[in-house]
């Protein structure tokens, strides 16, 4: 097993909270330290908005965990500092293989077009992304931020009032009671806080479990997603194959439903099944080994007040599609600018019911599909068993088969085409930069276009000589657009402009707007 971060990162340290005569009340407080909590801390903090983080624990998690990381996880975090380290440690990989026993169903590349700063995946062990989110806290610290971070403090009670959240938190040293105006629970699928405000959490179990191990070992598999139907070493079952840093490869086997988990977990139980798919003479040590089944589930709304819930502690999907982690980051960064605004003043309060709105849209959208890959790749039926074989059968000769072949649809960016904030398009232009929708990247004459975006409201104009903006607005002009960025939004018009929101996502496009155009789309944007 994995000995690599058993030194606590943020150890348990008495906080002057715990000396107050009376709770100390705090802007943010962010329950859980994992990656979704620790990329909202960093995001309120870079937005200038004081911000504490408690986790019971003190160190990174065990284990792997989350390893898939999609191109739009890997943009949002260049804006929270890390992506860099992200992609330097990571496995890049764009391309997958399907197999249907020992034979190749078809292949498939993700990010076939150029011009992309980042690739379409990396793999990369969790505990990584989470030292990485920590060192990023401290590099904030030392420039001056607002951002504490609390090992060893344990949510133990929390109670909602009109104006505030008070909680009780347990320590080694005892408990103690703080206020905090807004709480974003972040602390896993389990969530002890939507237990305590019985928060309801409805949904799909699917009668299926699988083994996940990691192993170390010297292999020359290429650096693809490899995904096998009915393999010759599995069955009647399916298996999945990734590599990460450090010699390390995922290997996920499904093992049927009537099991013994904890049987199916030990070593002399797992080790013949990874000789029978990998061969006897491979060598390979077990890191880190587990046991999932599939769930499909969420909260009927996340936001209940003051208190924001994001990540596994909303909603959580299979892992088959990487749609855990990716999605938990990009709830983070839809709600987190949007709380700064009405922190500073600079929205209502009512604009935080679109994070509900465009999140809960795209839990139900990562559900769906999650649920109709896991339907394929585990059928509960004899006709579904059926047309699962006849697709696969007919993926090898007929490319109209390969697109109903579902072994996990993997995580894109949800598009928020009904949005409130957004503003009516003038003009005819590509669909996949329409309002709502994520930015696409593209070179321009300096740098990486989403590079220049940053984490505000910015407008770019591409063909077009630049309009009059509001103050304190980004404004981006380009006058030879490459064409990259032709394609992706202007298509055959002679120029565009777009409006984008704090989170990259499109709020508005058009041909020529005036300034008025421009401060309505805004306004619109911030919830007015």
């Amino acid at each position: 097993m994995t000995k690599i971060f058993e030194t606590p990162l943020y150890p348990y340290e008495r906080s002057p909270d715990q000396d107050a005569t009376t709770p100390v009340r705090h802007k943010v407080v962010v329950i859980g330290a994992g990656p979704v909590g620790l990329a909202a801390a960093i995001d309120l903090a870079q937005h200038g908005i004081p911000v504490v983080v408690v986790d019971e624990n003190d160190k990174v998690s065990h284990g792997s965990r989350a390893i898939c990381f999609s191109k739009r996880m890997l943009e949002i975090s260049d804006r929270l500092g890390i992506g860099d380290r992200l992609v330097e440690k990571g496995v890049t990989w764009n391309k997958g293989r399907v197999f249907n026993g020992e034979d190749e169903a078809y292949a498939f590349d993700l990010l076939p077009e150029t011009g992309h700063k980042r690739p379409a995946f990396i793999n990369l062990q969790q505990y990584y992304l989470e030292e990485y989110l920590v060192d990023r806290v401290r590099e904030l610290q030392a420039e001056g931020a607002e951002i504490e971070l609390r090992g060893g403090n344990k949510v133990s009670a929390i109670g909602t009032h009109e104006t505030h959240v008070s909680l009780e938190i347990d320590t080694v040293e005892g408990s103690y009671n703080i206020e905090t105006e807004w709480v974003i629970p972040c602390d896993g699928a389990g969530s002890p806080t939507r237990k305590m405000l019985g928060c309801d959490f409805g949904g799909r179990v699917f009668e299926d479990n699988f083994l996940i191990a990691d192993v170390i070992m010297q292999a020359d598999f290429p650096t693809e997603r490899w995904f096998w139907f009915d393999p010759p070493f599995n069955k009647g079952q399916s298996a999945l194959l990734h590599k990460q840093p450090d010699d390390v490869w995922r290997i996920d086997l499904q093992l049927g439903w009537d099991i013994d988990r904890e049987r199916e977990m030990q070593p002399e139980n797992v080790i013949p099944r990874l000789n029978a798919m990998l061969g006897e003479d491979v060598k390979f040590d077990l890191e880190w080994v587990s046991v999932y089944t599939f769930q499909c589930r969420r909260m009927e709304k996340f936001r209940h007040g003051r208190v924001l819930f994001a990540g596994d502690a909303a909603h959580q999907v299979s892992p088959f599609g990487a749609r855990g982690a990716n999605s938990g980051l990009q709830d983070t960064d839809n709600l987190c600018w949007k709380l700064a605004a009405v922190i500073k003043g600079e929205a209502q309060e009512n604009l935080l019911d679109t994070y509900n709105d465009e999140r809960v849209e795209a839990a139900d959208e990562n559900i769906l599909n999650s649920s109709r890959s896991t339907d394929f790749i585990t059928p509960k039926s004899g006709i579904s068993r059926i047309f699962r074989d006849a697709v696969l059968d007919l993926a090898e000769e007929n490319e109209f088969a390969r697109p109903l072949v579902n072994s996990g649809r993997l995580s894109v960016p949800a598009v928020h085409s009904d949005s409130s904030l957004n503003s009516p398009e003038t003009g005819s232009f590509p669909k996949r930069t329409r309002p709502g929708a994520s930015a696409a990247d593209a070179p321009t004459d300096d740098g990486w276009l989403l590079d220049r975006i940053g984490d505000e409201f910015a407008v770019m104009t591409a063909g077009f000589a630049a309009p009059e903006v509001p103050a304190g607005v980004k404004q981006i002009h380009i006058a030879n657009p490459s064409e990259e960025l032709k394609t992706r939004y202007m298509g055959d018009a002679g120029g565009v402009t777009v409006l984008f929101r704090p989170d990259q996502h499109i709020a508005a496009r058009w041909a020529a707007p005036s300034a008025h155009d421009i401060t309505a789309a805004i306004a619109r944007a911030k919830g007015a």
